[in-house]
């Protein structure tokens, strides 16, 4: 055989070995097991008789395997095996194993994938459904755990950035809120949709970030630069660290601004000593949510508008005063001009769209106005705080396309539509926990919890028998 035939033949026959020196290892356990003389439930019910011999399949990493142990029993009660909680043996028949790959693979990718990521890696078949499943099994206790670990942050020199953003998630039509769904269905044409009209396919995802950043004064010619030697010479983005993700399918955007706020108010600064700022890319509720939850905790915080989504607010409103494919419509260049220095007062006179007449009332005089009251006139950015333009390392931490793209993206492919509701959170919580490095951590808790959950809780006082 040559190397690759050989390889092959020993991880196909290596993992029979495997599945066999855990299935010997669970019959010698079972052969030593001695029967206990009492046995009593939480709710102090006596369990009257053993019986030896009970069986129950478990698929792990390796194959399936059959444990055998003894069950206590009573009448019209749930019988009781004390070896299973020592095992820590999950309700659903696949293993914590599995289920840590079916995490860590379906946060990759659909479900699907997923499934095939696994048996290439253990020769072991799984249904795409039993993945979604193994996933928010994953997920269920990622919420208490950031409750319950407060990790001990040392930035109190750097500034305190939250970051929040929206993204459409394509779901499956019962995971649609009640508006979305109404409007799927309601389409003008019978065989395609007409000019304008969506599928009405997503549901938002809120993401809130939360960092800490080392202020860092740049210049346009810094973050613009005009040749590869002026990119030499520009100033660094500023120094993000500290960063902490969260992101919600089921939760709108006030309960997911707020869970970040209470992140930096409890664990980043409780004594309110450090400069706190908010980067946003112009979504008005947002705003709105961010200035209440600071007027609620009688914080400062200046609100910074992406510096990429002010020009697509200026390319909409110069649309407005052009026909479609018109070459007058390139009024607004890539070039920002004096904006990003400092001031955009002198910019906006001077090649601001919408100084001037306005155009006929209608459509296109509303987003003109919206394009004045997102973008005012003479408004001046703060120095030293980070403007976010050409920021890679901060928008990276605001995870929301980059390190979190949620599910539905294009990395779905044809299985995008295969997400429910509580599918899409799951795969969110979770990417959120392997972006945020605690995935390890997690999981070692994720079972201790799990043990208490499942065993220990079934048992008076909270301990399983010896």
């Amino acid at each position: 055989m040559t190397h690759a035939e050989l390889e092959e033949r020993l991880h196909t026959d290596g993992m029979r070995l495997l599945c066999q020196l855990l299935q010997d290892s669970l019959d010698l356990r079972a052969s030593r097991e001695e029967r206990l003389d009492e046995v009593t439930d939480a709710d102090s019910h006596l369990r009257g008789w053993a019986e030896r011999g009970r069986q129950r399949t478990l698929a792990t990493r390796f194959g399936e395997v059959v444990v055998t142990r003894i069950a206590y029993r009573a009448r019209a009660r749930a019988d009781l095996n004390p070896a299973d909680a020592v095992l820590n043996l999950p309700v659903e028949k696949h293993s914590h194993g599995l289920r840590r790959l079916a995490a860590a693979e379906a946060a990759r990718g659909s479900f699907t994938d997923a499934a095939a990521a696994i048996e290439r890696a253990t020769t072991v078949r799984i249904g795409k459904r039993q993945v979604e499943a193994l996933a928010a099994a994953a997920a269920i206790d990622v919420d208490a755990f950031y409750t319950a670990h407060a990790p001990d942050w040392s930035a109190d020199d750097d500034v305190l950035a939250l970051s929040f953003d929206a993204k459409g998630v394509v779901m499956r039509p019962d995971g649609l809120r009640a508006g979305t769904a109404k409007a799927a269905v309601s389409q003008k044409l019978a065989g395609r949709r007409s000019k304008g009209e969506k599928r009405n396919r997503k549901r938002m995802c809120e993401v809130a970030a939360v960092f800490d950043v080392t202020g860092k004064p740049r210049t346009i010619a810094d973050i613009l630069p005009e040749d590869p030697e002026a990119a030499q010479t520009a100033t660094p983005a500023p120094v993000t660290s500290g960063k902490w993700l969260h992101a919600s399918v089921t939760d709108d955007a006030a309960a997911v601004i707020a869970a970040g706020f209470a992140e930096a108010d409890r664990r980043r600064d409780p004594d309110h000593a450090r400069t706190w700022i908010a980067l946003v890319d112009g979504n008005t509720h947002q705003i709105d949510r961010i200035h209440a939850e600071a007027k609620t905790r009688k914080i400062t915080l200046p609100v910074v508008v992406d510096f990429i989504h002010v020009i697509e607010y200026l390319w909409k409103a110069t649309w407005c005063f052009h026909p479609e494919g018109r070459p007058e419509r390139r009024t607004v260049g890539p070039r920002p001009g004096p904006a990003g220095v400092g001031r955009t007062g002198r910019h906006s006179r001077r090649s601001h769209p919408t100084q001037g007449h306005l155009p006929r009332p209608g459509p296109r005089q509303t987003q003109t106005r919206r394009c004045r009251r997102r973008l005012p006139a003479g408004q001046k950015t703060v120095p030293g705080l980070p403007d976010r333009a050409g920021q890679r390392v901060a928008d990276r931490h605001r995870g929301d396309r980059r390190r979190l793209p949620p599910p539905g993206q294009r990395s779905y492919g044809r299985h995008r539509r295969s997400l429910g509701l509580d599918g899409a959170e799951a795969i969110l919580k979770l990417r959120t926990l392997i972006s945020n490095g605690d995935f390890d951590q997690y999981w070692t808790w994720h079972l201790a919890q799990e043990q208490q959950r499942i065993h220990n809780s079934r048992y008076l006082g909270g301990a399983i028998p010896q």
